[in-house]
């Protein structure tokens, strides 16, 4: 990948095209990011860069690990994360990297991670059709039915039921950007991006 960024999400609105037409269009606060670590093959038996994007107070570790780079007293980047650069246009340990890498019309992937929703029934969290609603239907309205077999008898491996829903790391890709804000580090992209008003997400474009 040969760009890539962090941001954090702004929210939704819409833009309405020459033509007319309107579309979806997520609003990113995106960076500016800063390189906090450098790693290479010899020393960490990988080439990647760190950068780091957000403010909060950090503990005595993590103070430890940004005291290179965190210029603010007792405050540091709340969040983290490694990408592959290209070798030749690697980025130095406390260099800034904002949206002006990017350009209106170019593609990017975003990663983050979805919104949680606690524990769900089948009907939510795999969309089950439910039971009849009348004839003798009580209190069975929205429960998964038999969940066995006749053979082998056991609950199979994989079995679709209720549990925890949400709350995964999902990728976004070929989301195309509509606007691009340099004063005020924003950028728009076409459609939805994962998790809710205020997460962290991480924007980067595959070659």
């Amino acid at each position: 990948m040969a760009k890539f960024l962090l941001g954090k999400k702004i929210g939704m609105t819409q833009i309405f095209s020459e033509d007319g037409s309107v579309f979806p269009v997520t609003v990113i606060q995106a960076g500016p990011s800063t390189v906090t670590q450098v790693l290479s093959e010899d020393k960490n038996g990988y080439n990647a860069v760190q950068v780091g994007f957000g403010v909060k107070k950090l503990n005595k570790p993590e103070a430890g690990h940004q005291k290179k780079d965190v210029s603010k007293k007792e405050k540091g980047f709340s969040f983290l994360r490694e990408f592959s650069p290209d070798s030749d246009k690697a980025p130095q340990l406390g260099e800034k990297i904002d949206v002006s890498q990017f350009e209106i019309g170019e593609r990017v992937s975003v990663k983050g991670v979805t919104k949680g929703k606690g524990f769900q029934g089948v009907v939510k969290r795999w969309g089950f059709k439910g039971g009849p609603k009348t004839h003798g239907q009580k209190h069975t309205l929205r429960t998964p039915g038999s969940i066995g077999s006749a053979f082998p008898q056991r609950v199979v491996r994989g079995r679709k039921m209720a549990g925890r829903m949400g709350g995964n790391t999902k990728t976004i890709v070929n989301l195309k950007i509509v606007y691009i804000d340099k004063e005020k580090n924003l950028i728009g992209l076409k459609g939805a991006v994962p998790g809710n008003r205020g997460s962290y997400l991480e924007i980067f474009s595959r070659k």
